[in-house]
């Protein structure tokens, strides 16, 4: 409580940017971090042949460049999902570009990818997998198209990046439901993602030590059908799972947070607790599709030790988390792993 009262204190005032900045940069350097404050979870999991320490893992978006994995692990998610990292260095969207919906315990975030490029994170991951924290780490890697790479090209530029990040993750996500890069989500028609999924397995599947697991992450604003659609094609391709969900572009009636501050964030993407009920939705829709063929990583408005709890019982096989951390402070994390057992 000590801890989560301080950076409430400290960073609610601050630009949502400057403090995601401020705070990132006290868990790299091992401020504020630990074990007798955050104990460790020891709930061993074994997921598409990896074993997870336990079941509850950072969602992709707060590391984007590998900087902190050591520094997230110590305050107790079981893994790093580190990204979405681009081929190509890019800075991502014009600030300001975070917002904070207080009421909802909610985000807008318009970020588009801002990261180093798939050639200076896999060389930071290299390093890191040269000490004995990294060694043993989860740490997935999450990957996207870069801005500047037109649609016709967009399977050449996540093979670059997975054949560069490929050997440091233990898994590897396709990301194609970000809405902060334009034209990305209509990558994940069925038709446009045949072929992209196919060459970035074939990348995945002949990694130089081992086959790396490789998985699709899907939003929340697919209907139905489309769900279904993504499903099926994991299971035709032989993916290893499907992460739901992204983020959405949606703006529900149910959120408390005034409409002018809402209308004033504009156009991202919008997690947090408002997102949990869709989320869960598709969790279940895919858990009944696919059955046991496939692992499913669920994301998307958990917050509470019970969202984690009924997330597994809903068919996840491990759970991630992003906006709670945001609000609920370092503590957060060995919190909600101890739900996850």
């Amino acid at each position: 409580m000590v801890y989560r009262a301080f950076f409430t204190a400290v960073f609610s005032s601050m630009d949502p940017e400057k403090a995601h900045e401020r705070g990132f940069a006290a868990i790299r350097t091992g401020r504020f971090v630990t074990r007798r404050v955050f104990p460790q979870t020891h709930a061993p999991r074994s997921v598409m042949g990896i074993e997870f320490p336990n079941a509850f893992g950072l969602a992709a978006g707060f590391d984007k460049n590998a900087r902190a994995v050591p520094g997230l692990l110590a305050l107790g998610f079981g893994h790093v999902e580190i990204g979405t990292v681009t081929a190509r260095a890019q800075p991502g969207n014009q600030r300001p570009r975070l917002f904070r919906l207080v009421a909802d315990r909610a985000i807008i975030n318009r970020m588009g990818f801002n990261n180093d490029g798939a050639a200076e994170v896999a060389s930071r991951l290299h390093r890191l997998r040269a000490t004995r924290v990294g060694r043993d780490a989860v740490i997935g890697v999450n990957i996207g198209k870069t801005k500047l790479v037109d649609a016709e090209h967009a399977v050449e530029d996540y093979v670059e990046s997975a054949r560069l990040l490929v050997p440091y993750a233990s898994y590897l996500v396709v990301n194609v439901s970000s809405p902060n890069t334009p034209g990305l989500r209509d990558l994940q028609a069925v038709d446009e993602l045949r072929p992209l999924l196919a060459a970035v397995k074939e990348v995945a599947d002949h990694a130089l030590v081992r086959r790396v697991p490789l998985l699709v992450k899907i939003a929340p604003d697919l209907a139905d059908a489309d769900v279904d659609a993504v499903a099926d094609l994991a299971l035709e391709l032989g993916l290893d799972g499907i992460s739901a969900t992204n983020t959405t572009i949606a703006r529900p009636d149910s959120l408390l947070t005034d409409r002018d501050v809402i209308d004033a964030a504009g156009a991202g993407g919008l997690s947090g607790p408002v997102l949990a009920e869709r989320a869960t939705e598709v969790l279940v829709r895919l858990r009944a599709r696919v059955g046991d063929r496939l692992a499913i990583i669920a994301v998307g408005g958990v917050t509470t030790p019970d969202d984690v709890r009924s997330r597994l019982a809903a068919g996840a096989d491990v759970v991630q988390g992003y906006t709670g951390f945001i609000y609920e402070g370092p503590s957060w994390p060995s919190r909600l792993a101890a739900a996850a057992t």
